[in-house]
């Protein structure tokens, strides 16, 4: 499903070059639960951020479902992304001016999805997080930990077929993270890909492959 060949990503700053990601070499089979860990600075964000095409490499060569994405226009990358990808951000990312549910229906609208269907699929993912009673509120009058748990129900209210999550459990307390790590290996058992970055052992152990970085190159793979 994916294939990452040496990828680098440096950013310059004058003649100071800062290597964040070094020769990252990676196969990635459809249906896997891979982590990614490492201290901070380590480089895990970065990679995902490549993996969902929200961020280019520097040189290296990146297939996803056996296309060549740093070959692709812009264009054809989001329509990649929107059709197969969910982004869980740590940062949430959500729309400030949209409500709960308006942020929940984004990503259907994008697929074309017709009104009805949406209606339905943003309902029982309220009702699954539940967050109804959050519907019509705003990002800014949610808790870090409200605003995480609806950025996670909308990276998988579309059914991606590739879950990315950044920290996915960070702003969250012990039992809705557990609720969290839950969901996400029942998708991947009905089979999503998923690959999380994580500091966290337990949320490590959901998955069935650890990916240790360090300063930028791949220290483990297990």
């Amino acid at each position: 499903m994916i294939n990452l060949r040496d990828i680098t990503k440096i950013y310059t700053n004058g003649s100071q070059k800062t290597y964040i990601l070094r020769g990252i070499n990676l196969e990635v089979k459809r249906g896997e639960f891979l982590t990614l860990m490492g201290p901070s600075g380590a480089g895990k964000s970065t990679l995902l951020h490549i993996l969902g095409m929200l961020d280019s490499p520097t040189s290296g060569e990146y297939d996803l479902m056996d296309r060549s994405v740093l070959g692709l226009k812009e264009k054809q990358k989001a329509q990649l992304h929107k059709e197969h990808i969910g982004f869980v951000f740590q940062a949430y990312h959500l729309i400030d001016d949209l409500t709960v549910y308006e942020n929940l229906e984004t990503p259907l609208l994008y697929k074309k999805i017709k009104s009805a269907e949406r209606k339905s699929m943003v309902c029982d993912t309220l009702d699954r997080f539940q967050i109804v009673g959050k519907k019509d509120l705003f990002p800014n009058q949610l808790s870090g930990g409200q605003q995480q748990l609806v950025g996670v129900a909308r990276a998988v209210i579309g059914n991606p077929s590739l879950i990315l999550a950044d920290e996915p459990t960070g702003n969250l307390h012990s039992e809705q993270g557990i609720e969290i790590m839950e969901l996400f290996k029942r998708l991947n058992r009905e089979g999503a890909t998923i690959i999380q970055a994580t500091h966290s052992e337990s949320n490590a152990a959901y998955g069935d492959r650890i990916i240790k970085l360090l300063d930028g190159w791949v220290k483990e793979d297990k």
